[in-house]
């Protein structure tokens, strides 16, 4: 049957219907106005909610107040026909038409609604400071149209397959087409996951400071394909998001305070007595630095020229010069005081011996040996 002729069947049956079924038509219309405006109430109450909440608020009742408030008047109106058109005795010709423009409108709407939560729960997971939303905002635009490509592309194989049509070799065409572009833009996709990962997982923040490799600087901007570094040297890195979350990262933003680790030693002659009193001496300069925190010194080794200590401190501050002030507070209060007490210092030093023939040690001499063996040195 051709499609004029299908029209003019549709036009026949529906006037005879019109005209034979006045008053299931008007108890079919009545239902379908009642379910209609149920339907539109509750997209009414989904734009007063998302009317209430504040800007930037995604809790779960914005993000399904968002979803309601998308719902289209057309699949309103479809949706009450299909609910009604059986039982007001319709023609099964414009029943037909009625069930597809309904599964159009329906196939539709879902990708809307679809699309609208899937934005929302991303925006959710990725909420946080307004950093964090100006990251996402670099990158929710292509999250929108992968995510629209994709349910429209479902609906419209869904609107197709109703209709009748054989879409096995449309999905098969699309699947070798993904793959396709998928493996082209490989790098593009694995960078934008990349992102999403940083943004969701938050292992960093603009702002932060973060050491990845030999490289220590603040986060300038996390884009879709890269994250841009301002290095302490001034410079700015460019590393893709990819290659930097495939090592470590550091992030330096989220300590309260700093630990510092100093080695000094101390010259082999040293009494034990002096050398059991310095953990306390060191303690005692460290606890008297108002961001200075105590942990322990030892004296750990014998080396070749000293006998070394290592100090282990807390500096209750993030910020990097608060540290470097306490560390050179405590490095001039030991000196201080080990010139009080004596304590000397080591360096690097080598002392030759001389020996007598006999094997007897004969150098260095004391000092009050070397006047006795050089009467003349006492005398010049």
């Amino acid at each position: 049957m051709s499609l004029q002729q299908q029209a003019s069947t549709l036009v026949a049956d529906t006037q005879a219907w019109l005209s034979g079924n006045s008053l299931n038509i008007a108890l079919a219309l009545g239902a379908g106005v009642g379910i209609a405006l149920v339907l539109i109430g509750i997209r009414s109450l989904g734009c007063r909610l998302l009317a209430k909440s504040k800007t930037g608020d995604l809790h779960w009742r914005t993000i399904f107040a968002r979803v309601l408030a998308k719902t289209g008047f057309l699949f309103i109106v479809m949706a009450s026909a299909e609910l009604v058109a059986e039982h007001a005795a319709t023609p099964p010709s414009l029943l037909r038409v009625i069930h597809i423009v309904f599964v159009i409108s329906a196939a539709l709407q879902a990708a809307i609604w679809g699309r609208e939560l899937i934005l929302g729960i991303v925006e959710h997971k990725a909420q946080g400071t307004e950093e964090d939303r100006g990251s996402l905002g670099s990158a929710i635009g292509l999250i929108r149209i992968l995510v629209s490509v994709a349910l429209f592309a479902l609906a419209i194989i869904l609107i197709l397959d109703n209709l009748g049509v054989n879409v096995t070799g449309l999905i098969a065409g699309l699947g070798i087409g993904g793959i396709a572009i998928g493996l082209a833009a490989q790098g593009i996709f694995s960078d934008l996951f990349a992102a999403l990962a940083i943004i969701f997982d938050k292992p960093f923040r603009k702002g932060d400071q973060i050491t990845f490799g030999t490289t220590t600087g603040v986060v300038e901007n996390i884009g879709i394909k890269s994250t841009r570094v301002r290095a302490l040297t001034g410079e700015e890195v460019i590393i893709s998001n990819a290659k930097l979350l495939e090592q470590q990262v550091q992030n330096w933003a989220l300590i309260d305070r700093r630990r510092a680790v100093m080695a000094f030693g101390l010259v082999y002659h040293t009494t034990p007595e002096l050398l059991a009193r310095v953990p306390l001496e060191v303690k005692e300069i460290v606890d008297s630095q108002p961001l200075g925190s105590f942990d322990r010194c030892h004296a750990f080794q014998f080396a070749a020229s000293s006998i070394d200590f290592e100090l282990v401190f807390h500096v209750e501050s993030p910020a990097y010069p608060d540290v470097m002030a306490v560390k050179q507070a405590v490095i001039l209060g030991m000196i201080r005081r080990f010139a009080e007490l004596k304590i000397e210092f080591a360096y690097p030093t080598q002392t030759s011996f001389t020996a007598a023939p006999d094997g007897t040690l004969i150098m260095p001499y004391p000092p009050e040996e070397a006047e006795q063996s050089n009467p003349s040195s006492s005398r010049t």
